[in-house]
């Protein structure tokens, strides 16, 4: 059996410099602990290519090394976290299996939160790591197998923002520019072995969040641009100079009658005695941003200078020298409406036609240059994914169509496969739900019709708006769609949020208000629905704002916050239970879909139900609690209530520890359940001749898989046998490696490492429904959603 990753879905990291774009097109970024990387013109789309795994903590910054080609082994990427390393990778390794991280550089006792690298004029590479532990230091290679610090700056209390090396010219010695946490950028050169501080940059008045350099083109002078939270940009000169003036410090060159530069001067002592002297004067100051600029980027393309810089004010600009020298602004991208905070950080392409933005919710946003018409900038298809840990997903019981998962970020979302020009595709395509609470549990009562559940006492029912199944149809290529018929025909177009409200509620009609009047939506236009008509995968904004669903139903009856909930096959039914220290606590509820009215209360266990599950005839419902058992109760056929009919022994059961997970075959001859203490247990249904007596189980055991020194979190059936006739189970691990099982004997048919499934615990599985070829989704605390296509 092979296995081929069809999706990832993954936010970046909310930390500015999270994101660097590779001279190989690629982009590479924070994504949890990982770093993912996505090819932004994968077959005409995007898709995240691979992920890299190495830290232990959240990354919380990614560089690209710039002359990588002559680079010490082939690192072509550095990255800093919170477990406080910095990791140097070579990405261009072939083999799958081989590790692309090369060193591993310990030394820092807090997160590093900023790194560069740099080739310097002998060929070797240094790395300049700043840390929450109030120091930076300073890297290089002593041999093919080490890297070791030479140097540790002590910052006393203060933390690293923004950190660049570069080469001075015609003395090569190399130069450090860092900001802290004032509004001072400090300016080191290598003289001999360390860096020592020969000026300052002084004119924000703000702390400095954003560095960049660039070699301007025909000269040796350096431009150094500085971003600021006092909302302005400053570009500094770096030129080398023949000679000092005695008398002064600096000198005043005059311009004009009324203009006057400040050119401030050092010297740099080589390491054969001479002396190369340098000016440093203010060449412009950039103001066009309204709130802290946490980022600036040069490019250097069509024989023009640009530098791109994020906000949190929603917009990116880019900035270009007029042919007096004055820096003008060129283009403005950016978010319109939303509830977001604004961009972290943002990149140009290689070839400078291109401008990716991060923003304050880990959403993407890529802007390509009209190839026609100069100037014109178009909004790019991205990719989007969940910036809070994924808890749960689930297929569309129709077709599989779509799967929708839902994460501690708050939020539900829709990723569906799209079909433009021939090519499939995946993407976000929907987000049924923004919330107020984090997100906990759902499942789908049919294809338009979602249950949800977050961290407070009740259970949301949400319906799809007509504007939705449209959109839906469209991009995925849905042809026969009853229900999608009937909710097109009676429901409303769409849905928006009050702006004090957590309940979405729907839209039936958008009038066009009259001129000399405004209405409510017109003062707070972020939070109101406009129908779309999707050609495309829908951007961030649209996401946000147009793609919710009505809410139409509130379930209340637990008394803690929601934990677990199930529904039956055919959606009539809903099973919930909530977060409990006690037998009433952890009551199981179910619920009638027709009346929305509690049938029963079944009572099992003594705490918390973990995972519910109703078998797929709908005969039987399944639930594991945090009690180390595990229950079954069965449809009574006259009177259609559940009874209890099996509950595992809590002290001589097979199961020493929480059981979290629990999963019906398709055929409902057996399920599986998986705990703590490593083992997956399959029990399969008693002969039928066997007299259903007090002490006959329904179900016994059949066979055990133990996994040494592992928790397993996840266990999922396929939707068919194998061509063996074997059932396929996939299981998930705390670890974040998923396995894939024959079962007759639990024979280990695939092994995915954590670089190809999770580095955070596997939250759920879930086989694709109705398909002629078997597909699994899972979903983790990673925040990474992944859907595998399997080939026998």
């Amino acid at each position: 059996m092979s296995i081929e990753t069809i999706y990832t879905s993954a936010a970046c990291n909310r930390t500015p410099d999270s994101l660097d774009w590779g001279q190989d097109g690629l982009i590479y970024f924070a994504a949890s602990n990982a770093i993912a990387v996505f090819d932004p013109k994968y077959q005409g789309s995007v898709k995240i290519i691979r992920t890299l795994v190495g830290h232990k903590a959240r990354v919380n910054t990614v560089r690209v090394v710039r002359a990588a080609t002559e680079c010490h082994g082939g690192i072509h990427l550095v990255s800093g976290s919170d477990d406080g390393t910095c990791i140097l990778w070579n990405t261009k390794q072939d083999g799958a299996e081989a590790n692309p991280a090369r060193f591993v550089l310990n030394g820092h006792s807090k997160g590093v939160t900023v790194i560069d690298a740099f080739v310097d004029a002998a060929k070797s590479l240094i790395v300049a790591t700043g840390s929450v532990d109030s120091s930076i230091k300073l890297w290089h290679c002593v041999n093919e197998s080490t890297f070791e610090c030479f140097q540790t700056i002590d910052l006393r209390s203060g933390l690293t923002f923004a950190m660049k090396l570069l080469s001075l010219p015609r003395s090569n010695a190399t130069m450090l520019a860092f900001a802290t946490d004032t509004d001072v950028v400090n300016l080191c050169v290598r003289q001999e072995e360390n860096f020592v501080q020969v000026e300052q940059l002084k004119g924000h008045f703000d702390w400095v969040r954003g560095l960049d350099c660039v070699q301007l083109p025909d000269s040796e002078d350096w431009l150094l641009a500085t971003s600021s939270q006092d909302t302005f940009i400053r570009l500094w000169r770096i030129s080398p100079r023949e000679s000092l003036q005695k008398q002064k410090d600096f000198e005043e060159i005059r311009l004009d009658e009324d203009i006057t530069i400040e050119e401030r001067t050092f010297t740099v002592r080589a390491v054969d005695g001479s002396e190369y002297h340098y000016a440093l004067s203010l060449e412009s100051v950039l103001q066009g941003h309204e709130g802290w600029v946490y980022g600036v980027h040069f490019s250097l393309h069509d024989s023009k200078l640009h530098l791109l810089s994020s906000s949190i004010d929603k917009s990116l600009i880019a900035w270009t020298p007029s042919e007096s020298g004055v820096w003008v602004e060129s283009v403005r991208v950016g978010e319109v409406g939303g509830s977001s905070l604004g961009f972290y950080g943002g990149k140009f392409s290689p070839n400078g036609k291109s401008i990716i933005g991060h923003g304050f919710q880990g959403s993407f946003h890529l802007w390509h240059e009209d190839e026609e018409q100069r100037g014109l900038w178009n909004p790019g298809t991205i990719l989007g994914g969940h910036f809070g840990g994924v808890r749960d997903l689930a297929w569309d019981p129709v077709g599989g169509m779509y799967v929708i998962t839902l994460s501690a970020d708050q939020t539900t979302r829709i990723h569906a496969p799209c079909n433009r020009k021939g090519e499939v595709t995946w993407h976000e395509i929907g987000r049924p739900q923004v919330h107020g609470y984090d997100m906990q549990c759902l499942t789908l009562l049919s294809r338009y019709r979602l249950a949800s559940a977050a961290e407070e006492k009740i259970i949301r029912i949400f319906q799809a708006p007509s504007n939705f199944v449209e959109n839906f149809r469209a991009l995925c290529g849905v042809a026969s769609d009853p229900e999608g018929d009937a909710v097109v025909a009676s429901n409303p177009m769409g849905a928006s949020v009050p702006s004090l409200g957590l309940s979405n509620k729907a839209v039936f009609d958008v009038e066009q208000p009259e001129p000399d009047k405004r209405h409510i939506k017109d003062m707070y236009p972020e939070h109101y629905f406009s129908p779309i008509a999707l050609e495309s995968p829908p951007a961030e904004e649209t996401l946000m704002q147009n793609t919710l669903w009505p809410e139409i139903q509130k379930l209340y009856g637990h008394g803690n916050e929601l934990y677990a909930i199930a529904s039956s096959p055919d959606g009539s039914l809903i099973a919930s239970g909530c977060r409990a220290t006690s037998a009433d606590q952890a009551q199981i509820l179910l619920w009638d879909t027709a009346s929305w009215r509690i049938l029963q209360h079944l009572t099992a266990h003594q705490l918390t139900v973990t995972q519910l599950a109703f078998s797929p005839n709908g005969q039987f419902l399944l639930a594991a609690s945090r009690d180390r058992t595990f229950s079954v109760f069965r449809r009574e056929e006259t009177a259609g209530s559940f009874e209890l009919v099996m509950r595992s022994d809590k002290t001589k059961g097979v199961h020493t520890r929480i059981i979290w997970c629990c999963d019906w075959s398709h055929d409902s001859e057996l399920f599986a359940t998986g705990s703590r203490d490593g083992k997956v247990v399959a029990w399969i249904g008693a002969e039928q001749e066997q007299p259903q007596g007090a002490s006959a189980a329904p179900f016994v055991q059949r066979s055990v898989l133990e996994l040494k020194n592992e928790s397993i979190t996840a266990v999922a059936f396929g939707r068919k046998k194998l061509p063996d006739d074997r059932y396929l189970v996939a299981v998930g691990l705390e670890s974040g490696v998923i396995k894939l099982y024959g079962l007759g004997q639990w024979d280990l048919l695939v092994n995915i490492t954590e670089a190809h499934a999770h580095h955070m615990t596997v939250k759920r599985l879930s086989f694709r429904p109705h398909e002629e070829s078997h597909q699994l989704a899972s979903c983790g605390e990673d925040g990474l959603v992944r859907v595998y296509g399997l080939k026998l």
